[in-house]
């Protein structure tokens, strides 16, 4: 029998608009019963905890998908953004999914009809490892801001099926584990392997290829819209060789399989070998191909022609690792579609935007052209063209000169791709994060393009998603704000201004203390079941969250702590006298880098020594949870008081971390780095502990600084205590390695800035004995922290990049 032709669909439910799942308790209710049978086959009374949890989920995305297919059905004005990153460090989804659908009351009011414990539920959801740091918490927030500004936009990036790994300690050491967050499934997707595309690697006619399968996750707007986020899976295209199986080799049987889906195994997979590096460039290319192609094809489909491409989108290239996105769209312009270089050419350089997250030269990827030459050899050969042709206008204007310094190839050490400058060549702008950092951008990274270009070069400085990051994660803050100046500022964050008023207000500098104070509590639940520790409530919490690495400077951060130690201990200083304080950190290094795993296990040494030492009447401790989260940051940031902000000056590009604790009312002690700059004119000198260095008095002293000359009688008192094995049960060799860098080389100045920083912390300690002068600074540093909302950061990027 065969089935009848397709005709217009006539029914009315068929002609209407999406129907939206019910948004009243009743209708949640019969909804959740629903998903607990025909998705997990279960009652509710036979349930379990996953049951239940599963099926919440498909409830609210139930009602996320509704919105979202509203949103494709509303008309479009611009072009999409087409945002590449190798990286999401999304966090939870449920409360965040609650929030944005307005349905947090009456999910809760609906479980508790149902006998269900809501926060039970809550608590059962795993935080899908998709990020580092940093980098990939800006580009979740970048994507929810989009959807709430109801920007048309696309995230793309990987769908790891290890994300970042879990960190334990062992002996003080960091041990890393698989982040196994897909163990239960990844209930908020939405598998399309009908868009699943073929991407090849090596020589075109004898390489290799593999599928890239896209997974859908739904990007809620605020109470309005939706976006989406499409992560790409690796599968072999034949995942069984059968004759093999049967032969008995099973090895060889699944081996194409195994290849292929290491491409989205892990996140960031150790470098630190050739195999390590061939894999990294594999996963880059990949994701860029695939999302290129994905859109490629959305607007032929549409019945676009691809002279309209640059009208209908654009790639944001959010740092260097899609950067392979580009000689790839060339490829496919020129190779599969017939068009001419030059009308390929002239398309492509309209269709990128790069934004430079660093002013590393380490970490401004320079791919190998034999890595090149072998993975990907006629993407090398579209680089070199795109190369002699720039060049030829360098000459141009520069002559010679400046032609080695400019070129996409770099011939020493090593003959390599700089792929910077292919996304600055290629790109339509070049952004840095921060005033500062776009400054040093322009001056000291790549001073021959901005001159070349100046035309391209802009500043976009970060932002945070007010959402998560003050209205989930500090509830009673944002009920307190609320009370004062409305509900406005979820969406508009420079309406904060309204509070100044209230800092002279001592009813309302009370009620906000005692927020603080119950945000203290809060971590305190969370680190006695997670961590089987806590914090003295009474303290001054000082905390320092950030991916470890020398340039972020935890060193000098464990090297007052283990001064204001051996004051003590020595007796110089009575226990007394100290202010109360808790110092925590929170941080992952990478795995193959040695010294931040080594600095890791100085905290812990530190931590362990000074927590159980008696003589310090309990009036300094240092704790360093393990697994440094979105969900332990959501409950860190609302209850801290000091921000750790404590980078040499030119080294940080904005950092994200230090406007998320300025904005929940935490003080920042740091230099004038990265967005700190932005962050200390906006809450004020006397709001803001600065100390150290300015970038040009780092430039001055760098090439005749000698460490060892010359150290802080402070810093000279920590560096003997840890050398003579005080942290390493006598052990003299376990700490060597840092004592000696930091005296021999210290590349990054810690013991330059040494003095200064113990001064500031001095006046933190004065600052803090007047809680209620502290309260009033804590009160306008949220209130003057409204410029740093990814919402802005967003309007910014439509007027100056993607316009």
């Amino acid at each position: 029998m065969t089935a009848p032709e397709s005709t217009s669909p006539r029914h009315p439910l068929a002609l209407a608009n999406v129907i939206a799942p019910p948004a009243t308790v009743d209708g949640f209710v019969a909804e959740f019963l629903l998903n607990l049978a025909q998705d997990r086959g279960v009652s509710l009374q036979d349930s379990t905890v996953d049951d239940r949890y599963l099926a919440l989920v498909r409830t609210v995305r139930g009602h996320l998908a509704a919105r979202r297919l509203e949103t494709e059905r509303a008309p479009r004005h611009g072009k999409t953004i087409c945002y590449l990153s190798a990286e999401y460090l999304l966090g939870r989804q449920l409360d965040n999914a609650l929030l944005a659908t307005g349905l947090a009351d009456v999910a809760a009011q609906a479980l508790a009809a149902c006998g269900v414990d809501f926060d039970e539920l809550r608590a059962h959801e795993i935080e899908p490892g998709l990020g580092n740091g940093g980098l990939g918490r800006l580009a979740a927030c970048f994507v929810d801001s989009m959807a709430t500004l109801g920007v048309p936009s696309i995230g793309y990036g990987i769908r790891y099926e290890y994300g970042i790994f879990r960190q334990s300690f062992e002996n003080g050491q960091q041990v890393e584990h698989p982040d196994a967050w897909m163990r239960g499934g990844s209930p908020w997707e939405f598998p399309r392997p009908e868009r699943a595309r073929t991407i090849r690697f090596g020589d075109p006619d004898a390489g290799w290829a593999v599928r890239a399968v896209p997974h859908d996750f739904i990007v809620p707007g605020y109470l309005s819209g939706a976006g989406i986020l499409r992560l790409w899976s690796a599968e072999a295209l034949d995942p069984l060789d059968l004759p093999a199986f049967n032969a008995g080799d099973y090895e060889r049987a699944v081996r194409a399989r195994t290849f292929a889906e290491n491409i989205s195994k892990v996140l960031y997979p150790d470098d630190s070998t050739p195999q390590g590096r061939q894999l990294r460039l594999q996963q880059q290319y990949f994701f860029a191909a695939a999302s290129v192609g994905d859109v490629v094809d959305d607007l032929i489909a549409s019945g676009g022609a691809l002279d309209e491409l640059p009208e209908r989108a654009i790639f944001q290239l959010n740092d260097t690792h899609p950067v392979i996105a580009v000689p790839e769209l060339m490829r496919l312009l020129v190779d599969e579609h017939g068009m001419t270089w030059d009308a390929a050419w002239a398309i492509t350089q309209r269709c990128f935007a790069y934004t430079c997250h660093t002013l590393l030269p380490e970490a401004l990827e320079i791919w190998p052209v034999d890595l090149l030459r072998d993975l990907l050899p006629r993407h090398l050969d579209i680089i070199y063209r795109i190369n002699e042709e720039f060049l030829v206008a360098v000459r141009e204007r520069f002559g010679e000169e400046r032609v080695a310094a400019m070129s996409i190839i770099a011939e020493s050490p090593v003959r390599a791709v700089r792929m910077a400058h292919l996304a600055t060549i290629a790109g339509a702008k070049v952004n840095g994060v921060a005033e500062l950092h776009s400054q040093l951008l322009r001056d000291t990274v790549l001073p021959d393009f901005a001159e070349f270009s100046p035309e391209k070069f802009t500043n976009v400085t970060n932002g945070v998603t007010p959402r998560r990051f003050l209205r989930l994660a500090n509830p009673a803050l944002s009920a307190l704000i609320t009370e004062a100046i409305g509900d406005g500022w979820v969406t508009d964050l420079e309406r904060l201004r309204a509070l100044e008023p209230f800092a002279e207000d001592a009813a309302f500098r009370s009620a906000f203390a005692q927020v603080k104070a119950g945000n203290k509590r809060r971590l305190n639940d969370v680190l006695r079941v997670r961590d089987r520790t806590e914090i003295d409530e009474t303290h001054l919490l000082d905390v320092m969250v950030k991916r470890l690495h020398e340039y972020k400077r935890q060193l000098l951060r464990v090297l007052h702590v283990v001064d204001t130690y051996e004051g003590v201990v020595s007796g110089r200083v009575a226990a007394s006298a100290l202010q109360p304080r808790t110092v925590l950190f929170g941080a992952k290094a990478a795995p193959g880098y040695v010294m931040a795993k080594r600095i890791i296990h100085l905290i812990n040494a530190v931590a362990d020594v000074v927590n159980a030492d008696e003589r310090l009447e309990g009036r300094l401790r240092v704790l360093f949870p393990a697994n440094y989260d979105v969900t332990l940051a959501e409950n860190v940031i609302p209850a801290a008081d000091l921000s750790e902000q404590i980078s040499q000056a030119g080294k940080e590009a904005s950092g994200t971390g230090n406007m998320k604790l300025a904005l929940n009312g935490a003080l920042t002690i740091g230099t004038d780095d990265g967005a700190n700059v932005e962050i200390r004119e906006r809450v004020g000198d006397e709001n803001f502990f600065l100390f150290g260095m300015t970038e040009p008095e780092v430039a001055a002293l760098a090439p005749v600084y000698r460490p060892g000359g010359s150290v802080d009688a402070g810093a000279h008192r920590a560096l003997d205590l840890i050398a003579s094995g005080a942290f390493s049960g006598g052990d003299r060799a376990v700490f060597e390695p840092i004592v000696t860098n930091l005296l021999t080389e210290d590349r990054y100045m810690v013991l330059a800035d040494y003095r200064a920083y113990a001064d500031a912390q001095a006046r933190v300690d004065t600052a803090y004995a007047d809680q209620d002068a502290w309260t009033r600074a804590a009160v306008l540093n949220v209130a003057r922290s409204g410029y740093f909302s990814s919402d802005r950061a967003i309007r910014d990027y439509l007027e100056r990049v993607w316009a």
